[in-house]
């Protein structure tokens, strides 16, 4: 079955301040771009006449998050799920340092959830954020072994 997790497709409305902030806020960096359309893309999606540009994001370890810009299919400019949303509800990353980390983001004009928090175990320090288009983002420094 299952190998492994190959990607995960997020859809944007405003590719460059994804960009932007994948990229130069958070260290991915650009793997492949391409703009799709055709009879191909229209069958996957079921939907017609499909133009979307996709853009594949390699963080630091290599896993890989896409970012699909549609020009043909535009949707609400902002995801309006919460935590405890059906279906996909945040993405998690770890990072070396969350208060710098956190820094940053404040610095971005990311609006964290809360303060950063100690898990109930004492192995990790996290907190959740709102990243580009409202998706929620948790981040997580592991504190111990």
């Amino acid at each position: 079955m299952i190998t492994n997790i190959r990607h995960t497709g997020l859809v944007v409305q405003d590719l460059d301040k994804s960009l932007h902030f994948w990229c130069d806020v958070m260290g991915f960096t650009v793997a492949r771009r391409m703009d799709e359309a055709g009879p191909h893309i229209d069958a996957i999606m079921e939907l017609d006449d499909v133009a979307v540009t996709t853009v594949k994001l390699a963080a630091p370890d290599g896993n890989l998050l896409e970012l699909l810009k549609f020009t043909s299919h535009p949707d609400k400019p902002d995801w309006e799920g919460s935590p405890v949303s059906t279906g996909l509800t945040h993405m998690a990353f770890t990072v070396s340092d969350l208060e710098a980390t956190c820094a940053t983001l404040l610095q971005h004009g990311v609006r964290l959830h809360s303060d950063i928090q100690v898990s109930p175990d004492g192995m990790a320090k996290l907190v959740y954020c709102r990243g580009p288009e409202g998706l929620i983002l948790e981040l997580v420094e592991m504190i111990a072994s």
